[in-house]
């Protein structure tokens, strides 16, 4: 069974976000920001030794995967983010693919949603739109993405390499894509792609094409497969905060069946994106430890092989 890690590119700076949000932004802008919003809530949540790194540096790419080989990480699910030719953040994985380092297995999942002032790729106060275009602009795309693909890294089922998308039902003509681009990967000389569907908070369509799905978690659950038990609600100084009990969206995560179509389960350390969101409006889990986090992970992993038959398990931070 196979541990793979979301891995998030947004700690080094672009131009592009220099220009909506200050110059010098990163991540870690947020990260140094973020303030408590009730008594005893883990804000800032500041980096290990206070370790603001930045991912265009290779020693601390390296650095990365030798913690996640050590600690039972198979290999990273890189976001890519991709506007119709446009590219967002992609100087980090595109020094893994120049220099070959590190050498630790890795996949891509297409993060297709418009980039707003709001941090929730809906449609309001649009920073970067996101179009499909049309066949010329998914073979511009696919050729892009075939230096990943034919790469010894690339993660593999089935003889074809793993390609996931976060958001299918935002794509107007997804399932032509998919064959399409499918045609193409066998031009090139593999035998195909292996798509794959992210199931989260989005309505979850019904697309042909894909070979299976991902539960991403806890968005997933909290969306679709729970009750109202799972909230929380915290009075502060006149304020209404709402967050989810992470023990109870753990139990739901652990008393589920899986369905017929083949699907990867999820995990989830924890989550708090007070930071980017700096107001009422943050998702909020509360109760996480270590601890819990070791006994529900042992628990996912066992179901992932037992009753999923899954090789492989996704891990949201």
């Amino acid at each position: 069974m196979k541990i793979i890690a979301f891995y998030l590119p947004q700690f080094h700076q672009i131009k592009e976000n220099d220009r909506w949000w200050g110059k010098g932004f990163t991540e870690w802008t947020n990260t140094k920001s973020a303030r408590p919003l009730f008594s005893k809530h883990y804000q800032p949540r500041e980096p290990y030794q206070d370790f603001y790194y930045d991912l265009t540096d290779p020693s601390v790419r390296k650095w990365q995967a030798e913690i996640a080989k050590a600690h039972g990480i198979y290999g990273f699910c890189y976001y890519h983010y991709w506007f119709k030719g446009k590219r967002l953040l992609e100087t980090p994985f595109n020094e893994v693919l120049k220099t070959g380092e590190p050498d630790f297995p890795f996949c891509l999942s297409w993060a297709n949603e418009p980039w707003t002032k709001t941090w929730d790729g809906l449609d309001s106060h649009i920073l970067m739109p996101q179009n499909y275009g049309e066949l010329s602009d998914w073979k511009e795309h696919f050729d892009y993405l075939l230096q990943a693909f034919q790469d010894e890294r690339y993660i593999r089922i089935d003889d074809k390499p793993l390609f996931i998308i976060y958001r299918p039902g935002h794509i107007p003509d997804c399932e032509q894509m998919l064959n399409y681009w499918n045609i193409l990967a066998q031009e090139n000389g593999l035998k195909g792609i292996y798509f794959v569907e992210t199931l989260n908070s989005f309505p979850l369509p019904n697309i042909h094409g894909f070979d299976a799905s991902i539960q991403f978690e806890p968005f997933y659950t909290i969306a679709h497969d729970s009750s109202s038990d799972i909230n929380k609600t915290i009075y502060e100084s006149g304020k209404q905060i709402n967050a989810w009990d992470y023990d109870k969206v753990w139990m739901y995560i652990l008393k589920r069946s899986p369905s017929e179509k083949k699907t990867f389960p999820g995990a989830f350390v924890d989550w708090d994106n007070t930071a980017r969101r700096k107001d009422l409006n943050s998702s909020i889990f509360l109760g996480s430890t270590p601890e819990k986090f070791t006994i529900y992970l042992s628990k996912q992993i066992y179901r992932t092989y037992s009753l999923y038959n899954s090789e492989f398990l996704f891990m949201n931070a």
